[in-house]
């Protein structure tokens, strides 16, 4: 199936279940390759192929937190499509001193800058920059390396032995209604929350790669939890999201887009949470219910 055809039904669970017990299965050729391009293994999800490079090199601090790399320095890349014409989307996760680097080599890897803003307001002043190319799928993983060659991002990327599973699951998932998986104090859930298909340039876009929402927790010492993400909703949802987040405690910390010339537009706002477990799930339902509701 060509890309500009491809169309993924999504049910409410995008993420299943998995803890460290549980390991990505071995990804057929060329998926494998393009791992191996990219230093870092890949997995099957949503309907895509994701791989990603923890930035465990840059100690992020909000207020008193030290952010978890799962919970907010996530760079990542995801190919959808068929290996002879494919689509790569992604986000990097950049230091200052990256930013200017990181841009020239996109231009130069013709590599489309979709987004350039901050998820979370912390130190060190951390920037994600979005992109986008279409083509074969081994030679976009060629240039999204050289790309990747201009920062610090640890690589190869080697998982660690993953440490025991130490937030409730079972009151995360259940709360949120949703499914997803958890490594030590963090666990990270994802959804779709817009309905119908969405077109770029009359090319359907894999809603998992292009308009999920990922939400992902860490909990702290005295059952305090920290969360982020960000919510991907359309236009008629994004005062409701917000006052849903604010009337919870839950801030607001950047509203923009991630994609050039969609249809319908989509929005993404990111939040940031810092309360009792119990308090921050219920201000994340708030704001999930609000954004399912019917305008």
């Amino acid at each position: 199936m060509a890309v500009r055809s491809l169309l993924l039904a999504v049910s409410l669970f995008v993420v299943p279940v998995m803890t460290q017990a549980q390991g990505p299965a071995p990804l057929p050729a060329p998926w494998d390759s393009v791992g191996r391009i990219l230093k870092t293994s890949g997995t099957l999800t949503g309907g895509y192929y994701r791989y990603g490079w923890p930035r465990r090199d840059i100690t992020l601090r909000v207020g008193d937190v030290t952010v978890a790399p799962a919970l907010a320095l996530g760079a990542w890349a995801g190919f959808a499509g068929e290996p002879s014409s494919a689509t790569v989307m992604g986000d990097l996760v950049l230091t200052s001193d990256e930013v200017k680097p990181v841009l020239a080599e996109l231009v130069n890897q013709r590599i489309g800058v979709t987004a350039i803003h901050n998820h979370v307001v912390g130190d060190p002043q951390v920037t994600y920059v979005h992109f986008h190319a279409d083509g074969e799928a081994l030679d976009l993983a060629a240039r999204v390396d050289r790309v990747l060659a201009r920062t610090k991002t640890p690589r190869p990327s080697v998982a660690a032995p993953p440490p025991p599973v130490t937030i409730d699951t079972a009151l995360v998932f259940g709360t949120l209604g949703l499914r997803g998986r958890a490594q030590g104090n963090v666990a990270q859930l994802s959804t779709v929350l817009v309905s119908g298909p969405v077109t770029e340039h009359g090319r359907t876009l894999n809603p998992a790669l292009a308009y999920g929402t990922p939400i992902n927790i860490q909990v702290l010492e005295g059952g305090r939890a920290v969360a982020t993400g960000d919510f991907s909703i359309t236009g008629d949802r994004v005062g409701p999201v917000v006052n849903a987040l604010t009337a919870n405690g839950i801030t607001a910390t950047a509203l923009h887009s991630h994609l050039i010339g969609e249809e319908p537009r989509i929005y993404y706002m990111h939040f940031w949470a810092d309360a009792p477990l119990p308090d921050v799930l219920k201000g994340l339902r708030a704001a999930l219910d609000a954004a399912r509701a019917s305008p």
